[in-house]
């Protein structure tokens, strides 16, 4: 391997501050600051949670992963709603899934038409259209 050489090791796709974040986990199992749900949720802790959530996947980090989740269903908006329901389906949290399914489809009809209108939720049409039929069934049955 060439690190044995080279005396580095690079870690693509992973910001740094996300990586040092994800190391002092690894290293103390402290939780991050920025996911402590007993904390407002702000853009900056809801952009590391979804990166975080990443890389504990990608990784093998249950707990910190399970954090991430949490943090992030505590955060679901209009703006983030169809961008957090596509990361939840591609890293496989179910209950992150769900969250944002009840939110955009079985919350008030003012959160579906805003939710339809951000770019995340354009993305998801182009996507993934198992997801769209997901959210059209959930839509429907709350009409029900």
């Amino acid at each position: 391997m060439k690190e044995k050489t080279s005396g580095r090791i690079e870690i693509k796709e992973m910001e740094p501050s996300v990586f040092g974040t994800m190391l002092r986990f690894i290293y103390t199992n402290a939780v991050p600051p920025e996911l402590d749900v007993k904390k407002e949720a702000t853009a900056a802790a809801t952009t590391l949670a979804q990166h975080l959530l990443v890389a504990a996947d990608r990784y093998g980090l249950g707990r910190l992963k399970a954090m991430c989740e949490r943090r992030l269903a505590d955060s679901i908006g209009v703006g983030s709603a169809a961008a957090t329901l596509a990361l939840a389906e591609r890293h496989g949290c179910s209950q992150l899934k769900a969250k944002c399914v009840e939110f955009i489809a079985g919350g008030s009809r003012g959160n579906l038409d805003a939710v339809m209108e951000t770019e995340g939720f354009k993305d998801l049409m182009l996507s993934s259209p198992s997801l769209m039929a997901e959210l059209l069934v959930a839509a429907h049955g709350r009409k029900n």
